[in-house]
């Protein structure tokens, strides 16, 4: 595909995977415009951007129709964390769907691609492993985290139709558990739980047993990856599966942060959350061979550039609004 285009539109563009995207987008040199309804972001995590003249900031929700001059479109919003989106579900769903569909119509009338931030819930509780993108996935359209998984299954479902149609150039990824600086300390997902109980001194709480796996990839691994994706090849729509297919179990996660920040914590255990996969590790045959892209962060230089962020942050100023937050965190 080439250049992507001096002008950039990032959705989402101050949760944690857009703050880094528009980092790395204003390095190279684009002008940035950062749509973010700051639903469940933060505004201290892009506030290093404005004083850029390439960089805009527009507080808009993506639900709502826009319309923008733009040459390429990085589609990332929607609530990803499990504490948000099961506190937001139906404002989810139709993030994935609404929203989806009014970007898509934004690309049509400026001719701009559109790269959309799947993810690896797609494939649900997978009965297979590790994941490819041929497999249809194993998902519970009824359960807690259907707003999340089956909102952005539509979302493809929709994107695709709009390239099968003409409408648009797609460029879909479906992204397995990222982590690393800027995540939210109370979003709910299993890295910041770990390290944010561990720096306080809290227990670390372990849903299951800790035998459950995921596959874990720093933060700059998987932005390498989008523009490698926007930049790839043509005929190269996607879905391509972006993530670290290094599988670790939950067990082993906690006592690494807990190694690492020398705490004090202990392990404890509660019931597993309903449809919580057991089992998550990304093929990336398809990122590898087509986009030449692969992870290159191990997970100790990763969880110790986290750490070091974490310890730096007020987390009073991290508590999250009760408008958003019931009950305690999930883990993912």
């Amino acid at each position: 595909m080439g250049d992507i285009g001096h002008r950039v539109l990032v959705t989402g563009g101050a949760g944690f995977l857009g703050s880094h995207l528009c980092d790395r987008l204003l390095a190279r040199g684009h002008e940035v415009t950062c749509l973010d309804s700051f639903l469940t972001s933060q505004r201290r995590t892009i506030a290093h951007l404005e004083a850029n003249d390439r960089f805009t900031l527009i507080e808009h929700d993506i639900i709502d129709p826009i319309e923008l001059q733009t040459d390429a479109i990085f589609n990332l919003a929607c609530p990803a964390a499990p504490g948000h989106y099961q506190a937001e579900p139906m404002h989810t769903w139709r993030t994935s769907v609404y929203g989806v569909d009014n970007m898509v119509e934004v690309a049509r009338r400026n001719q701009a691609p559109i790269f959309h931030s799947s993810t690896s819930e797609v494939y649900g509780d997978p009965d297979c492993s590790p994941q490819p993108e041929s497999y249809r996935g194993n998902v519970n359209p009824i359960g807690p985290r259907a707003c999340y998984d089956e909102g952005k299954r539509a979302a493809e479902t929709l994107l695709f139709d709009a390239r099968r149609r003409g409408d648009v150039q797609v460029k879909v990824v479906r992204i397995f558990n990222t982590y690393g600086p800027r995540m939210h300390p109370y979003d709910g997902r299993v890295v910041s739980n770990f390290i944010r109980q561990a720096i306080n001194g809290e227990d670390i709480t372990i849903f299951g047993d800790g035998s459950q796996t995921r596959s874990f990839c720093y933060v700059d691994d998987l932005i390498d990856g989008f523009l490698a994706m926007m930049e790839g090849p043509e005929d190269l729509s996607g879905p391509v599966n972006l993530g670290n297919p290094q599988e670790r179990t939950i067990l082993d996660l906690a006592q690494r942060v807990l190694e690492k920040i020398e705490s004090s914590s202990q392990l404890v255990t509660k019931p597993l959350p309903p449809d919580d996969p057991l089992q998550r590790r990304p093929d990336i045959t398809l990122a590898t061979d087509r986009l030449g892209w692969k992870p290159r962060v191990d997970l100790e230089e990763g969880l110790e550039a986290t750490i070091e962020a974490f310890r730096g942050l007020d987390l009073e100023d991290w508590t999250p609004p009760t408008k958003y937050w019931q009950g305690p965190p999930l883990t993912d």
